[in-house]
């Protein structure tokens, strides 16, 4: 755990929760079991389960029904969302949690609260459409971020020209030049970094998403190789999880129905925000189209409009003619 901390100056695993509990609890479970098989001498393993290998990992069944899963693990998200994990501020959050543990039935107040939660976020990305979620949070954050960011480049270039306008306009001697030239040399470098961000739009935000995250995945890929085989032959693989149990599927489910619920209604709302981000969308793809076409595009092309500027052009010219004889009236009048 010190190595992995000392390696970067990131935020490590170690430090969100729920991991920063998870980790050294499973961590010990595995280096005891360990232990324990070269108190035997058993060096050779014949993998069979690798959700029910007692002599390497805590096996499945009991996993789920240990009590730091039971406080942390099940409806994690759901407690979380509703500020109520053993990690939480607020004081009455470990009571609140045991209640809901020990009667069920008050856990669907905790679900409330947490899908309003939901209702107020900005917000929701579902894991598994994992890029469409990205290209929603893009339209949706990316576009806000970028506009706050054009408002604060603006404030930054206004106290750049300030400083430059309260630059010293005599130098008495070489180090005042010296300073004077570094601090124009400063200013110059801000403001060309302060127009490359300007330029930035939603599609360079997303491209740049897309390139991140392709070398995140790999990277991701191989730390969970190396990590696996650290606990070989223990491999858990979709093949492995085949094999577990109906019955132990059903007791999993059950014991996380808060966060099954709270999924369903997530998935609802990413389904309601989708409509929403398409429907700008094809609102401003129209409105582009439009503009390109002509400033105004229907407006001159329909029936009703031709008819209307005849008939505008016509009382415009019959208003002439009036005037124009009634001015011929009055003239001859007065040379009479």
């Amino acid at each position: 755990a010190k190595r992995a901390r000392r390696k970067t100056s990131g935020v490590s695993t170690l430090d969100i929760w729920p991991w920063k509990y998870l980790v050294p609890w499973m961590r010990e479970d595995l280096f005891a079991r360990r232990d324990v098989r070269k108190l035997r001498g058993q060096s050779q393993l014949v993998p069979n389960n690798s959700y029910d290998m007692e002599d390497i990992l805590m096996p499945l069944h009991e996993f789920i029904n240990d009590p730091i899963a039971l406080d942390i693990v099940h409806n994690g998200a759901t407690f979380q969302i509703a500020g109520l994990t053993n990690n939480s501020y607020f004081s009455e959050a470990h009571e609140v949690r045991h209640c809901v543990l020990k009667y069920h039935t008050l856990g669907e107040y905790v679900l409330e609260v947490a899908k309003k939660r939901l209702d107020g976020m900005l917000y929701v990305g579902l894991t598994e459409n994992h890029k469409e979620s990205a290209t929603m949070f893009a339209n949706i954050v990316g576009a806000q971020v970028i506009s706050k960011h054009t408002i604060s480049s603006l404030s930054a270039d206004n106290k750049d020209s300030e400083q430059r306008s309260s630059l010293p306009n005599t130098r008495s001697d070489a180090n005042e030049q010296g300073d004077t030239h570094q601090t124009l040399k400063n200013v110059s470098s801000t403001s060309k970094d302060e127009t490359a961000r300007e330029n930035l739009t939603v599609g360079k935000l997303t491209e740049a998403y897309e390139s991140c995250i392709s070398s995140l995945r790999n990277s991701q890929a191989e730390r969970r190789v190396n990590s696996l085989k650290q606990i070989s032959p223990a491999n858990f693989t979709k093949e492995a999880r085949r094999q577990d149990p109906e019955e132990l599927l059903q007791e999993i489910a059950s014991l996380n129905s808060l966060d099954v619920e709270l999924y369903k209604y997530a998935q609802y709302i990413f389904t309601k925000q989708q409509a929403n981000v398409m429907q700008n969308m094809v609102y401003d793809d129209k409105l582009t189209s439009a503009l390109s076409t002509n400033t105004y595009p229907s407006f001159y092309y329909s029936t009703s409009s031709k008819f209307l500027t005849l008939s505008i052009t016509g009382l415009l010219s019959l208003l002439f003619i009036f005037f124009f004889v009634n001015s011929r009236r009055r003239t001859s009048k007065v040379k009479l």
